[in-house]
């Protein structure tokens, strides 16, 4: 299967909102838009700019007489249906995280700059679902008009198989509707517990405190500093929520500060040991994919405000992300790759071929 084909099969069920005379396939259009990211463009005019002048490269993928105008991009990505794309990029993201295991993390990440003049404070956001193994953004999904990451959170898990999987969430999403949707699809959940559930919270403090619990520590030093961590778990006497089966509390301390304390609500009774590895596992979305969506590919800066064009923006710049980070031609920085992509037409293909 060429690539092309391969990108084809995945999205080409994605509605072509556009006229039935355009000049240029929705899928050619995809691939000039993802090839562009992984380039390092990051809006309509450097998608039109690529195309024309990365032609010859292009040529080898697609066919295409003339470079779609940065209109057409433009418009391709105000009009496109985000939630049709989203399930696309879901499809095409199983295929690179094959592993039926591991932790899926769940977070939202703003597009800073994208918003509409006068809402600076509320700009749009992006929940993306990550495997921290194997280092991948599993699906994304932004907010629909009058909802809030809660439901774009929801609508994420509804596109994963999480058969042996475990779902990691900050306080936001400690909610029996995700609860019971994670159960639901197969997998099991470790969800922070903050104010925002104060009698949880309360029935948890109570347990910890009148329970004897199963605890570790560990210590580590790394990077210059010294880290100390202690799991304490207990069986819950009564589910909270549905699958619900313990309380969790993590106390940290890094070098001579005051010590963090935070509790969170387990489907599967974890090992103290485990409980450690696996809340440390949540903070790869925001090192290992949020980071380099805005270092790598300058996500906080686009500018793509209207209609649904930060959504597709954001999903764009996933699926880069994630051909950056799967199309391991070489050992070299993911910075590198991107200058290698945008120099090298014969490494550009062969990072696109990684998409089979």
């Amino acid at each position: 299967m060429t690539a092309i084909t391969s990108l084809e099969s995945y999205f080409g069920t994605v509605p072509d909102p556009r006229a039935a005379n355009a000049t240029h396939r929705l899928g050619d259009l995809i691939v000039m838009m993802i090839a562009a990211s992984l380039c390092g463009a990051t809006n309509a005019t450097e998608f039109s700019l690529f195309a024309q002048e990365r032609k010859p490269a292009l040529s080898r993928l697609i066919d295409y007489e003339e470079a779609p105008s940065h209109d057409t991009f433009s418009r391709l990505l105000r009009l496109l249906d985000p939630e049709a794309f989203g399930r696309a990029f879901a499809a095409f993201a199983a295929g690179f995280a094959q592993a039926r295991q591991g932790v899926v993390s769940l977070d939202g990440k703003a597009l800073r700059r994208a918003y509409e003049k006068g809402l600076a404070a509320s700009p749009p956001l992006t929940v993306s679902a990550f495997a921290s193994q194997a280092r991948l953004c599993l699906a994304a999904a932004s907010p629909g008009e009058g909802d809030n990451e809660v439901e774009a959170a929801l609508k994420v898990v509804e596109l994963i198989d999480l058969t042996g999987r475990l779902v990691t969430a900050d306080a936001l999403h400690c909610h029996t509707r995700m609860a019971k949707s994670i159960i639901q699809r197969g997998g099991d959940y470790l969800l922070a517990l903050k104010g925002n559930r104060r009698h949880w919270l309360a029935r948890a403090n109570q347990q910890l405190a009148q329970t004897t619990p199963a605890v570790t520590e560990r210590t580590e030093t790394s990077h210059g500093r010294s880290e100390w961590r202690q799991a304490e778990v207990v069986v819950a006497a009564e589910p909270m929520m549905p699958g619900h089966k313990a309380f969790i509390r993590i106390t940290s301390r890094r070098d001579q500060a005051k010590p963090l304390t935070r509790l969170f609500m387990a489907s599967t009774l974890l090992s103290p040991q485990q409980a450690i590895d696996l809340t440390r596992a949540h903070w790869q979305i925001e090192n290992s994919l949020h980071w380099m969506l805005d270092v790598h590919l300058h996500e906080d800066l686009s500018r793509a405000r209207k209609d649904n064009a930060p959504a597709n923006t954001a999903l764009i710049n996933r699926i880069a992300r994630n051909i950056l980070q799967a199309a391991d031609i070489d050992k070299v920085p993911i910075s590198h790759r991107i200058k290698k992509c945008a120099w090298n037409d014969d490494y550009l293909i062969q990072a696109i071929a990684h998409m089979r």
